[in-house]
């Protein structure tokens, strides 16, 4: 009887209605009741209650083409600029197509039904039901070739200082444009947010980065240093006693990018540790065709990922991120005060030698290459 008692002791389903003054939180903690709403309803309240406090660390990944369409302006700025989110793994593609809000260049909402062949002919690009014209592509291009010539890109780097040096040069063209608060890249750069891309030659920042390239410009990623710098952020969040949270958007490379600095700190680095805290995923892939972005987090348990102990905390939502980063970020902008950034970009040396340090005080009789 006491079974059947806990296993009926969910809040009963019996919402309010919704008017004309319903607020999206009212929305989400009394509407959203099951299915994937509910899904979301709990991401949302996970984010705001427990996410959201200020010995956690939030990683975000984005995949998938949230910036062009708007995404970046209307959820996720705001969530930087609020300190909700303290590191970034994003495609090439969605920080590439966020460089033309900053710079000025027009996007526009299109029709997926339009003909392919037309919009060729016309010198239309399209993204689904997103139009621009191709010649934003060639600006773009040649802002990107005309600032990685600066002396300060002619190294090798990783590609959190790549973005960051791009950002500093977004945030001063947004003031000379007055285009203020469009760009993720400039946004991230203000507030100390380091942004790595986890495949950088596959993008159009990492195709002209390789043009410039025979051309003899100095520009390198280190994509050891991207693995490194990642795992020390957790580590050092951890170490710190706090925890780690991962919000992820869709999947794909970013998503592995930013749940694998566990298993470099566990498995390859033979660190003591247990795995990521907190996890929320918004995502439209499904778990049984053993694809990346549909892998769950009890899955992700195995590969040491996730603490088992925390996979009450782990949510995945199964909607389109369009859908689901708009309700996210404005349940938790309402919900919860802003937090004073974390400033991650500022400590990465700190954080490289503590994770260095650590490593060789394991294996110190290791001798390594």
């Amino acid at each position: 009887m006491s079974e059947k008692k806990g296993l009926l002791a969910g809040k009963r389903i019996d919402p309010r209605p919704i008017h004309s003054r319903t607020s999206i939180t009212e929305l989400v903690d009394n509407n959203f009741v099951s299915y994937n709403a509910g899904r979301l309803r709990e991401a949302c309240q996970l984010y705001a209650e427990k996410i959201l406090e200020e010995n956690v660390t939030v990683g975000f990944s984005l995949s998938g083409a949230l910036t062009p369409a708007g995404l970046g302006i209307s959820a996720l700025v705001p969530l930087i600029e609020n300190g909700f989110v303290d590191w970034i793994v994003s495609t090439g593609a969605n920080l590439y197509h966020d460089t033309h809000f900053a710079i000025g260049l027009p996007m526009h909402q299109g029709s997926p039904l339009a003909n392919d062949v037309t919009l060729r002919e016309q010198g239309i690009v399209r993204i689904y039901d997103i139009f621009f014209d191709y010649d934003i592509l060639i600006s773009t291009d040649d802002f990107f070739r005309e600032i990685l010539k600066a002396p300060e890109f002619q190294k090798e780097m990783s590609t959190s200082e790549l973005h960051h040096l791009v950002g500093k040069y977004l945030f001063e063209r947004e003031k000379i444009l007055g285009t203020e608060k469009k760009s993720v890249l400039a946004a991230a750069y203000e507030y100390g947010v380091p942004i790595y891309t986890s495949s950088p030659g596959d993008s159009s920042i990492g195709m002209n980065v390789a043009a410039l390239a025979l051309l003899e410009n100095k520009l390198k990623f280190d994509v050891s240093l991207d693995v490194n710098e990642s795992a020390a952020i957790v580590l050092d969040a951890k170490r710190r006693g706090g925890k780690s949270a991962t919000v992820i958007l869709g999947g794909g490379s970013p998503k592995n990018f930013l749940l694998q600095t566990e298993p470099q700190i566990q498995e390859v680095l033979g660190l003591d540790e247990k795995g990521h805290d907190y996890f929320i995923q918004i995502t439209d892939a499904r778990a049984d065709t053993g694809g990346l972005s549909g892998a769950t987090p009890a899955e992700a348990v195995s590969w040491g990922k996730i603490d088992p102990n925390q996979l009450p905390e782990t949510i995945v939502c199964y909607t389109d991120s369009t859908i689901g980063l708009p309700i996210l970020a404005a349940y938790v902008l309402a919900k919860h005060p802003p937090r004073k950034p974390k400033r991650l970009f500022d400590r990465r040396e700190e954080m490289m030698e503590n994770i260095k340090k650590e490593f060789k005080e394991k294996f110190g009789k290791i001798k390594l290459l």
